[in-house]
């Protein structure tokens, strides 16, 4: 990296898809996908029959999670032992995929005011807020208030709501009735323990980490928890081998596993697509010689992924923003001999960066084509009309949309996932392409084209855990020390305002801003007021936003869309958002719009700007990892400056600080059903 130095900042503008009237808003496209999961969930749980096929000849505590499962489907009350290992079993052979018509999405259907009234007056009773009101009803159904009046610990169900509010809840409904032992809140627990392991990407959890994690929150038997949770249904049970028999009359080494059914029978569903895509030949009319002249028209890796892609349902590609020119060239490949061929990204920043390169209008966002909000629509199956989806930023797949997208496609299509492995994982639940690549269940195509100049040679290093000092005689990448958080945002504010400009001609709205975390002293609140005030003063009229306001619109969680405030009326906030309209309702500004001009590194993934400042003040030590670190660095096309608070805490975390470990089961749910497997 370049000496310190200080450079002139810019701005910042940002992007998001949504539309209104005739077309389909990303936030409706969001909650299609979503309702198409759920259908798909209840489809799978008609479709089960008796109880899960996890261990015949288990002892011990899988024996009794099992029987637990079992003893509950025949009505009875499961047994209470210990918890031990046990024998794995075959898993059930997958079901063929189901097609469905695509679902026009509508808006969220708001509890009944009637609903939501009784449950405010349960909440009020028990000391809680009224504000809750809504979301309880909305989660939990109709019935939310005789539910919280028989159990006050569903609260924990409501987004945002932690054990110690539902304790004191349950204190003033229940009296001397509720303590740390009671049944149901163990069992509340042990869910929102599991909800909060798949916030953080775990499809499922080792149950020695869950009975530990709840003996954290004050459970006396928190194996009876876990059992007790399994026998109302609340979490399914899991076994899976781990490593070979030692002997022939040695039994193979299992773990136990809980998790929450949606997640579980999200990745058994991903797990069974992708063993049909693997499994299944491409369609025959896609001839050989055709794909060959292709493949010699290209150079390099793009011809190593049109040959790949030509006989294989399943193809991973690796690599940085340069190797983007791979999958584009197969892309222009398919559409030169006719083929429906579409790529879907992760942001409509993506998208629009990648329609430049693509012969066409044959780009989409992930959410806009599961929804039909995009792409290319459906056939009269229900499956996506395509003959190879490009799936690219494949590393931001979480389980429930890669399910979604294995299942959508048609018998005979190819699937391309490329991204670039070292930027962070998922918001939700999963690591699907990272264990793709290990599972080695298809051919890999890693890109040879690096990323150039400082900027490239910079981020390639971080990869492979060296922070170089690079040369950059044109203020490629600026260091600009500050001591404490105080000078960390004045400089950050000046760099956007001042610096960038002046020194690199790149406008303060084509720079973004990166920062670990919301909070803290220079979290995104912070830096975004102090950025406001600088580069659109106002009053804040509508719910603290003004017209220019730089914005970050989640319509979904996990999903966050860049964009800009035009304006306010009695329906809502008025948002550009990548030249489309977006309304977001009074009553959703609040929980889903944010001032934009600094962002995580979790929200700006999957979209680049001329401009980057990452801004790292002394607080920011325990969130550095090296793939934050990759991937904050990485958002800058021309500039990047790093406003530099934390020492040689960042080459440490480059070097010593990997991805943190998520407990998943798609390979071990994958490798049974691929070419070989039973040999």
């Amino acid at each position: 990296m370049s000496t310190p130095e200080t450079p002139e900042e810019p701005r910042s503008a940002d992007d998001g898809t949504p539309a209104e009237g005739a077309q389909v808003s990303e936030a409706e496209a969001e909650l299609a996908a979503q309702r198409l999961e759920r259908e798909r969930i209840e489809r799978r749980k008609a479709e089960r029959q008796g109880p899960i096929e996890a261990g015949a000849k288990l002892s011990g505590t899988a024996a009794d999670l099992l029987a637990a499962v079992r003893a509950v489907e025949s009505g009875e009350k499961p047994p209470a032992t210990v918890f031990e290992e046990a024998r794995p079993a075959p898993r059930r052979p997958a079901p063929e995929p189901v097609r469905r018509a695509p679902v026009v999405p509508e808006g969220p259907a708001a509890p009944a005011e009637g609903t939501v009234g009784e449950v405010r007056e349960v909440l009020t009773r028990g000391g809680a807020p009224a504000a809750l009101a809504a979301p309880a009803a909305a989660a939990l159904g109709e019935d939310a208030a005789d539910l919280l009046r028989e159990d006050p610990w569903q609260l924990l169900r409501v987004p945002g709501v932690r054990p110690e509010q539902a304790d004191g809840f349950a204190r003033a409904l229940l009296g001397g009735e509720a303590g740390p032992d009671d049944e149901r809140r163990g069992r509340a627990l042990t869910v929102w323990l599991l909800e909060q392991a798949a916030a953080a990407g775990h499809t499922v959890l080792e149950t020695a980490a869950l009975t530990e994690a709840l003996s954290r929150q004050g459970v006396p038997g928190p194996e009876d928890a876990v059992r007790n949770a399994i026998a109302e249904g609340d979490v399914l049970v899991f076994q899976d081998a781990v490593g070979e028999a030692v002997g022939e009359d040695e039994e193979q080494p299992v773990r136990v596993l809980v998790g929450l059914e949606r997640c579980a029978l999200a990745e058994e569903s991903l797990a069974d697509g992708l063993a049909r895509l693997i499994n299944s030949a491409p369609k025959q009319d896609w001839a050989a010689e055709e794909w060959q002249r292709a493949a010699s028209a290209a150079e390099g890796s793009a011809a190593d992924l049109i040959r790949a892609a030509s006989g294989h349902g399943l193809v991973l590609h690796t690599g940085g923003e340069a190797a983007l020119a791979e999958p584009a060239a197969l892309l222009n490949a398919a559409h030169g001999m006719g083929l429906r061929a579409w790529a879907a990204t992760h942001s409509p920043v993506g998208r629009e960066r990648f329609a430049s390169r693509v012969d066409g209008p044959a780009v989409a966002t992930v959410a806009g084509l599961l929804s039909g909000a995009e792409g290319p629509g459906r056939d009269p199956e229900g499956a996506l009309a395509v003959d190879l989806l490009v799936v690219l930023d494949a590393p931001q797949l979480d389980v429930e949309t890669a399910a979604l997208l294995s299942e959508s496609l048609p018998d005979g299509a190819r699937l391309v996932l490329s991204g670039d492995p070292a930027v962070l994982w998922s918001v939700g639940p999963g690591r699907v392409f990272a264990d793709l690549l290990a599972a080695r269940a298809c051919p890999q195509i890693a890109s040879r084209r690096p990323d150039p100049g400082p900027l490239g040679e910079l981020v390639s290093g971080i990869g492979v855990g060296e922070l170089l000092q690079v040369e950059a005689p044109e203020k490629e990448v600026v260091i600009v020390p500050v001591r404490d958080a105080g000078e960390a945002v004045h400089r950050t504010v000046q760099l956007v305002a001042d610096s960038v400009p002046r020194a690199l001609g790149v406008p303060a709205e084509e720079t973004q801003v990166i920062t670990p975390g919301h909070g803290g002293a220079v979290g995104t609140r912070v830096l975004n007021a102090a950025l406001k005030e600088r580069l659109n003063p106002g009053p804040g009229r509508f719910a603290g936003f003004d017209p220019g306001d730089r914005v970050a619109w989640s319509p979904a969680p996990g999903r966050t869309l860049p964009g800009r405030v035009v304006g306010a009326d009695g329906q809502g906030l008025r948002l550009d958002c990548a030249g489309e309209t977006v309304v977001v309702p009074r009553d959703r500004v609040e929980q889903t719009v944010r001032h934009g001009w600094a962002l995580t590194a979790h929200q700006a993934v999957g979209a680049r700007w001329p401009a980057a400042v990452v801004v790292l003040p002394g607080d920011a030590v325990p969130a550095l990892s090296r793939p934050w670190i990759y991937t904050a660095f990485s958002r800058a096309d021309r500039h990047l400056s790093v406003v530099h608070g934390v020492d040689q805490a960042l080459q440490r975390a480059v070097a010593e600080v990997p991805a943190k470990p998520r407990t998943t089961r798609l390979p071990v749910l994958l490798a049974p059903q691929l070419p070989g497997a039973a040999e």
